[in-house]
């Protein structure tokens, strides 16, 4: 324990606390899985169910039990699961032999160069589409602010020393402002 009282507990050590065990993995392998997983969609709901209302309806404390309760409930879960993520991890293992030295750089220029610049052109225009609907004036975001998701703010009039702040998000502009997004003199 630190001189302040905190103390650091590992995702490791709170899984052998509560379940007893925890299954090592090799590095990569976790983060390879969740990607498989998250394109594959395997443990949405509706292949393992709603974990959350499942947890809560279990009236079981322990692992043990909890774990042979869920398979009662979803005997196919787990297989289903794991065959439509094995099916994306052998779509990723013929994709990663197709991938090169030049894939990569243009991987690389696409994002750096190509998506940067039609990104922050396609903000510039539905900012600049904003201030002509509404008669404002715009700006891009700082780099602080574009760190906490936002994209540009505007002033809404002359008259107003708010600042309006949007966020982008593919079509759609969000349009939102709050007491700690105040636009100060000569910004």
């Amino acid at each position: 324990m630190s001189k302040s009282g905190v103390f650091r507990i590992s995702s490791e050590e709170l899984k052998e606390e509560i379940v007893g065990e925890s299954k090592p993995f090799p590095k990569y392998t976790t983060q390879i899985l969740n990607l498989c997983n998250q394109n594959a969609q395997g443990t949405r709901p509706q292949v393992v169910g709603q974990m959350t209302e499942l947890i809560q309806e279990c009236p079981y404390k322990s692992y043990t039990e909890w774990e042979k309760w869920y398979r009662t409930r979803k005997p196919s879960a787990i297989v289903d699961a794991t065959v439509k993520i094995k099916r994306m991890v052998d779509n990723l293992k013929g994709a990663i032999e197709l991938i090169d030295d030049q894939m990569i750089r243009s991987w690389v220029e696409d994002l750096v160069l190509v998506k940067t610049f039609v990104g922050l052109r396609f903000q510039a225009a539905i900012l600049s589409k904003i201030d002509k609907m509404k008669r404002t004036t715009f700006r891009l975001a700082t780099p602080t602010e574009e760190s906490k998701g936002i994209d540009g703010s505007y002033r809404r009039n002359a008259g107003f020393d708010k600042a309006v702040d949007l966020q982008i998000q593919g079509k759609f502009a969000r349009i939102y402002s709050s007491p700690d997004h105040l636009l100060h003199k000569g910004r």
